[in-house]
């Protein structure tokens, strides 16, 4: 889609997109580049972040031994919480204070991403740790200045936070997730190897490889850029524009690289070549949706993750209560998407089609069955539970979910519909179960 296809801009909205991503190295060994990478930003003394199951890999000893070959002073942080909290975000940050480097690296999923770039920005502009997160949770104040350098390497196709500015969390005292958003958080650089991929188990790359499919759909169906209010100065433009020429191109070339890649990157380990799409995809993606914003899928995720009972996923840490960030987030896919389909039919039914749906007889009418019924197949082809209900929701926690994804204004107003109070209540109650 090229830019004349967006309507002008209406009185008062924005007529203009801004375009950030940070500088980008793709490919198979790249991860033994991080040392000459980060000499050549002038770092000498780098916090390296990973976490304990990380640790114990190669890879781990890869970028370690690469930072020390290239004369930089190592201190690493590998206590990174898998879903992180606000307490494991200020611990991390504490680590960064006392270790006063002047570069860091993370190396891990989104979780590590994350808490290296909250540790990063506490260190560097301390401050109460609400006063960052997003309103109306938190004050939602601008990050004051730039932050250190940080070189992101993802070790999972999902998040594509190596490429974004914003960082998540739980907050405890509220059991809500929800997170800081900010270009100041974007990393530096991202080293993305597909070999860091390689050991995954098949669950954890289908709800990371799902998180992905969702990044491109919302944002691919966001309202459009030409649709949001003008910003008081151009500096205040957010990072969630809503769709433009340039996400769209990520988008579309993400689903139809998860079209073809997913299920065989999740069925079988050894088949190196989807699992790199998937890195591929993944990239693509985060810089789509950095630019552009998710919407109500992932907006009703965070109630779904932070109100968690009793939920143990296969391919996670023992022991602990968790809905995985892609999982949390598929299971609204279909009941969102069938209600926002009105809004854009076409978008809707080209990503069907992307995704490998037939769409050749299907109408405007047909668009939200069309995209709900593909994602309900491949939700169903790798494994993923049954809706809410396959995670542990009952129609009974309707009304908690509701109230703890309704703060997510910052997701919500993306959305092409309006999300009030009532109709997330509706969507909770058609996200319950599919099959």
């Amino acid at each position: 889609m090229v830019c004349c296809e967006f309507p002008a801009a209406a009185a008062g909205c924005d007529g203009a997109f801004t375009v950030d991503s940070s500088r980008i190295t793709f490919g198979r060994g790249c991860l033994a580049e991080l040392g000459e990478r980060a000499a050549a930003l002038g770092l000498r003394r780098v916090a390296l972040f990973s976490d304990a199951q990380v640790a114990t890999l190669p890879i781990f000893a890869t970028a370690r031994d690469s930072l020390l070959a290239a004369g930089i002073d190592v201190v690493t942080y590998t206590e990174v919480r898998v879903e992180p909290t606000d307490d494991s975000f200020a611990a991390a940050s504490r680590f960064a204070r006392d270790a006063n480097p002047d570069g860091y690296v993370s190396l891990g999923g989104g979780s590590v991403i994350d808490t290296c770039k909250a540790a990063n920005l506490y260190a560097t502009h301390p401050a109460d740790f609400l006063t960052y997160v997003n309103a109306p949770i938190g004050d939602g104040k601008p990050v004051p200045g730039p932050l250190k350098p940080h070189i992101a390497c993802p070790t999972t196709a999902g998040t594509g936070s190596e490429v974004t500015g914003i960082a998540i969390f739980d907050l405890l005292s509220l059991t809500v997730k929800t997170g800081i958003a900010s270009p100041a958080l974007r990393p530096t650089e991202a080293l993305v190897d597909p070999d860091c991929t390689a050991t995954l188990p098949g669950g954890v790359v289908a709800a990371a490889g799902l998180d992905v499919l969702s990044h491109a759909l919302e944002s691919y169906t966001a309202r459009p850029y030409v649709h949001r209010p003008a910003p008081p100065r151009p500096s205040l433009r957010p990072m969630s524009q809503g769709a433009n020429p340039w996400s769209d191109l990520g988008c579309r070339e993400a689903l139809r690289v998860l079209g073809q890649n997913l299920e065989s990157a999740v069925r079988d380990g050894t088949d190196d070549a989807a699992r790199e799409q998937m890195m591929w995809a993944a990239t693509l993606a985060g810089i789509a949706f950095g630019n552009a914003g998710v919407h109500a899928p992932h907006g009703m995720a965070y109630a779904v993750a932070g109100l968690v009972r009793d939920f143990h996923p296969a391919g996670y840490p023992a022991g602990e209560s968790l809905v995985p960030h892609g999982m949390s987030v598929i299971v609204n896919a279909p009941a969102v998407f069938r209600f926002t389909a009105s809004a854009s039919p076409q978008r809707h039914t080209e990503a069907a089609r992307l995704l490998g749906a037939d769409t050749r007889d299907a109408g405007p009418d047909d668009a939200g069955e069309v995209l709900a019924g593909e994602l309900i197949r491949i939700i169903r082809a790798v494994g993923m539970p049954n809706g809410l209900s396959g995670v542990g929701y009952t129609d009974d926690d309707i009304g908690a979910l509701t109230e703890g994804a309704f703060p997510q204004q910052r997701l919500l107003q993306n959305a092409p519909r309006q999300m009030d109070k009532p109709v997330l209540a509706e969507l909770f109650g058609h996200a319950m179960r599919y099959w």
